[in-house]
């Protein structure tokens, strides 16, 4: 989160790749360095990508009908999110990160703070959704279409968003009581704080291990019936050991990324609540960073893996669908 840490700033120390940091006087100056500059295009071109790589999945899905369907409405939905972390979180961190907020709190830096959580709530909680849309479609391939239809996609949508705001505007608020009130305020923040991370992290965190673990067992559940029922033949018997090696590495790719962007900072965040004043500056935007960098990756992980949406993309690109209509082309 683009907030910093508003319990304690011992995670400051007094170097700096883009500041002069006087932990005594606490003061800094900014003073870019040429690793500073290199690290800013780094990350305007991540910030171009994660808005074009996004941008692709939402032109695609609305332009074409034969993406037409509730999972993809929540992939588009995620692809909002995700560019928009992009279009706004990326530059607002790039120009008020979380250690000129400390020095140099303004209205931006608190703006950034609700923009920030509040996107990344949302992108975490839109993983969990498409999760929960992935266990039916998986597990009760009978009735999936019955029990998740576009009404119920666009009320996955609006708690995620609405759940988002709340966690976002709750931690706010408790964090300006509490720099206002100080210790009188200190478990009311803390207790914010934790529930919130709890919410917009830890919980879908379990909510997704336990719903990819269970479509992982009924897959090879699945598997081992397929090729009992073939046992006579080793190439069918070698292709569900195939298809049953695709799941398990796409399953392991999605949860793999996850937890690698944002076990860190939430870790962070977990310690600076504690009061563990182990982080440096350095560190703890770092892990911020990778965090972000989610949403960078969501387009290649959920759309890039299917065809149908790399065909969509080819006729984006090649600019086919300016010169007619498209909009029903068959996807392959």
């Amino acid at each position: 989160m683009a907030g910093g840490d508003p319990v304690n700033h011992s995670h400051t120390g007094d170097t700096h790749l883009c500041y002069e940091i006087d932990i005594f006087s606490s003061t800094f100056k900014r003073s870019p360095s040429t690793i500073c500059v290199l690290l800013y295009i780094l990350f305007s071109s991540l910030s171009a990508v994660t808005v074009c790589g996004n941008l692709l999945i939402i032109i695609s899905i609305i332009y074409f009908q034969q993406l037409h369907t509730p999972t993809n409405f929540l992939i588009l939905s995620l692809a909002v999110t995700d560019l928009l972390v992009g279009f706004v979180v990326f530059p607002l961190n790039m120009e008020f990160s979380p250690t000129s907020c400390l020095f140099n709190p303004n209205v931006f830096c608190k703006v950034g703070d609700i923009v920030d959580v509040t996107l990344s709530t949302a992108s975490i909680l839109h993983l969990c959704c498409i999760s929960i849309d992935r266990y039916y479609a998986v597990c009760q391939p009978l009735t999936y279409r019955t029990k998740i239809n576009v009404h119920v996609v666009v009320i996955m949508i609006v708690v995620a968003w609405c759940i988002s705001i709340l966690v976002a505007v709750s931690f706010n608020v408790s964090k300006m009581n509490y720099e206002k009130c100080s210790e009188n305020c200190f478990i009311g923040f803390l207790l914010t704080a934790g529930l919130g991370t709890f919410s917009f992290y830890y919980l879908p965190v379990i909510i997704m291990l336990c719903i990819y673990m269970k479509i992982l067992l009924v897959a090879r559940k699945q598997a081992r019936s397929i090729q009992n029922t073939n046992c006579h033949s080793k190439k069918k018997g070698l292709t569900v050991r195939n298809v049953e090696g695709k799941a398990t590495r796409t399953l392991a790719i999605v949860m793999g990324v996850f937890l690698i962007c944002w076990a860190p900072v939430s870790l962070s965040f977990a310690l600076q609540l504690l009061g563990i004043p182990s982080i440096s500056a350095e560190v703890f935007e770092t892990v911020i960073w990778l965090a972000l960098f989610n949403s960078m990756l969501n387009p290649f992980i959920y759309a890039f893996f299917y065809s149908w949406f790399r065909s969509a993309f080819r006729l984006i690109l090649s600019g086919k669908i300016f010169q007619g209509d498209f909009s029903h082309s068959k996807l392959v």
